[in-house]
């Protein structure tokens, strides 16, 4: 029988990580989520630094506030999550993703959301002139 992990863990911070980026992708203040998903902002708060658990049915009606699939929450964890011992307050390890595929980590979500978060073509422009130089390939 598997025991009831009652404290938060690397899945929960996870999950909120990616609440958090989901929720800046969109523009969105903890306010905002707050009043779309039927909770208050500190709740929101608590989800996003794991402080809090959030449920199934829960995590189901903020993919549905913030317009994303639940399995959006869950990308980036490995596929086998195992405890690291086998005492009674159980310790989980995630780790990194098990792809090699950039568009699975919250940093490449975030710098395209700030990418696209810049005021003009011509900054965007810019940026992406820095980072082919800095890459070597002009």
């Amino acid at each position: 029988m598997t025991e009831f992990i009652s404290m938060p863990n690397a899945i929960d911070e996870h999950i909120g990580q990616r609440i958090y980026l989901r929720r800046n992708m969109m523009g969105m203040t903890q306010t905002d989520l707050a009043r779309r998903s039927g909770v208050t902002f500190q709740q929101i708060q608590k989800y996003e630094n794991a402080s809090n658990r959030i449920t199934a049915s829960r995590l189901f009606l903020l993919s549905l506030a913030m317009e994303t699939p639940v399995a959006f929450f869950f990308q980036g964890l490995p596929g086998n999550i195992m405890p690291q011992s086998r005492t009674k307050s159980k310790s989980y390890h995630v780790g990194e993703p098990e792809s090699d595929d950039p568009l699975a980590k919250n940093e490449s979500l975030e710098l395209i959301n700030l990418y696209w978060k810049l005021s003009s073509d011509s900054q965007r422009k810019v940026v992406m002139q820095m980072l082919l130089t800095l890459n070597g390939m002009i």
